[in-house]
């Protein structure tokens, strides 16, 4: 693959872990350590909240068991690449908050900062992350038991980057960083 810079560079000045960070299928089977996950989570702790509600949670699978339960609500396409990852992460949120009259309106941008912090710091320790909307919510929530007030928002397999060539062929093709639009497409100053 060919050097990150020259696939991507940033517009403007920005701290080089912003352009570095992408989403690869490739996994190689390397446990993380403990201490190393432990890190990324606690980056994800640091993230701002509406009202400091915090209402994020992630489980995690790590054990062949645990990552085996994950496997039976991933989508099929998603399972074939991110069943070598070595963690998976279930990213969720509380939607309800006594503070908020009952319903946290912010839950999901907060949980979405979370998870960015998350994946900044994983790519700061060299581990890669790449996030999938493409699992059985419904699925997840009663094998993960997770309670009914919470969203369930995406699979997130986390480990370190491996071979392309460990990956299905049609898939391979497709293991290089994206671009990014440009500023001036999803910004607006004054008006929409």
């Amino acid at each position: 693959m060919k050097d990150i810079k020259e696939l991507r560079q940033a517009m403007h000045e920005i701290d080089p872990i912003h352009v570095a960070r992408w989403s690869p299928r490739a996994f190689s089977n390397q446990e993380v350590p403990e201490s190393v996950l432990y890190s990324v989570f606690e980056a994800a702790r640091w993230a701002p909240s509406a009202a400091n509600i915090q209402p994020w949670h992630f489980i995690y699978a790590r054990t062949e068991a645990d990552r085996d339960t994950f496997l039976q609500f991933i989508n099929p396409n998603n399972a074939r690449w991110c069943k070598e990852a070595p963690v998976l992460v279930a990213v969720m949120s509380k939607i309800d908050a006594e503070r908020f009259g009952g319903y946290n309106i912010a839950h999901a941008f907060d949980t979405g900062t979370a998870w960015g912090f998350l994946a900044l710091e994983a790519a700061r320790k060299g581990l890669v992350t790449h996030a999938m909307g493409g699992f059985d919510r419904e699925q997840a929530k009663q094998l993960l038991d997770i309670p009914e007030n919470y969203e369930l928002h995406a699979i997130v397999a986390v480990g370190y980057h491996g071979e392309t060539a460990s990956l299905p062929e049609d898939l391979r093709e497709r293991e290089i960083p994206s671009g990014r639009k440009a500023i001036d497409e999803f910004t607006s100053e004054g008006r929409f």
